[in-house]
């Protein structure tokens, strides 16, 4: 289409100004990586959508974007969390060489997330949850580390014993959904310079998109670094805990905010690319 001048026919009619030199170099350096992949791994997205693809489009993107960056073709593996189950979720996820379990709200399908978090977390299988995905690894990391039986998130059970997953205080007398939400850009510092995450991004502050109600109970923070799961990054207004991870486990991460918004062709979110780099690394 270039060749056809195709590009500048739109640029015509829309009445843009025209760039002569126009630079194609760094897409093009994109599909050389897209088309050439020099390795080939299969990662398993665990959700309750999956029967509808498009559900979960900014995640798969982003999951090809980053595949690239690694010259590295990615089967996404369409994984429905409710046919995950205690019988069954080694021979479901054993193939795998990374998973990832994708955000949603309400209690269906959670076992089969918990069971993929601890399928991860006990095989030193790459694991990235996004949102309710590291909300998932947390209460998990409760049960089976932690021996805090039936912890879970307020969310799922209001009654929970320990609830490891909880509205903040300020959100508790507030009934309508909107009021309670986290939206849009949020700042995170990452305190622990020697995280797989800071060593993603390289920096100190970064900021990303949220969608959430529920946050990491910080009342617990101190038995889960105890226990060897970190928060390596919080909101520095509210401390709000946004980003977890198992420092002993080849690749363990949860995050609360969403990568997968702001992750495009020629910036391919850090978190992800770091996931599928060491996905490829066995």
């Amino acid at each position: 289409m270039l060749e056809e001048k195709l590009d500048l026919t739109v640029l015509k009619k829309l009445g843009l100004p025209i760039n002569d030199e126009i630079d194609l170099s760094l897409w093009n350096d994109f599909l050389t990586r897209l088309k050439n992949p020099t390795q080939t791994i299969e990662i398993g997205l665990v959700g309750k959508y999956v029967e509808l693809h498009d559900a979960y489009k900014s995640i798969a993107e982003s999951i090809v974007h980053a595949g690239a960056e690694n010259s590295c073709k990615v089967n996404i593996n369409w994984i429905h969390s409710e046919d995950i189950s205690s019988s069954n979720y080694i021979e479901k996820l054993s193939n795998l060489n990374g998973i990832i379990v994708a955000p949603g709200f309400g209690h269906r399908g959670m076992k089969g997330k918990i069971l993929a978090a601890r399928f991860a977390r006990e095989n030193n299988v790459p694991y990235l949850g996004i949102c309710l995905g590291m909300q998932v690894a947390v209460i998990e990391f409760a049960r089976n580390v932690l021996n805090l039986e039936d912890a879970d998130s307020t969310e799922m059970s209001p009654k929970t014993p320990y609830p490891v997953i909880d509205l903040m205080e300020q959100q508790k007398g507030i009934t309508d959904y909107g009021g309670t939400m986290r939206l849009g850009s949020y700042e995170c510092r990452i305190i622990d310079t020697n995280s797989k995450v800071f060593k993603a991004y390289n920096k100190h502050t970064i900021h990303e998109r949220h969608r959430n109600r529920y946050e990491f109970n910080d009342s617990f923070r101190e038995k889960y670094i105890a226990a060897g799961m970190i928060p390596v990054g919080v909101n520095p207004e509210t401390d709000l805990v946004e980003i977890i991870e198992i420092p002993e486990h080849k690749w363990f991460v949860g995050v609360q905010f969403h990568p997968e918004y702001r992750s495009t062709v020629l910036n391919p979110h850090p978190v992800f690319v770091d996931f599928i780099k060491n996905s490829l690394v066995q």
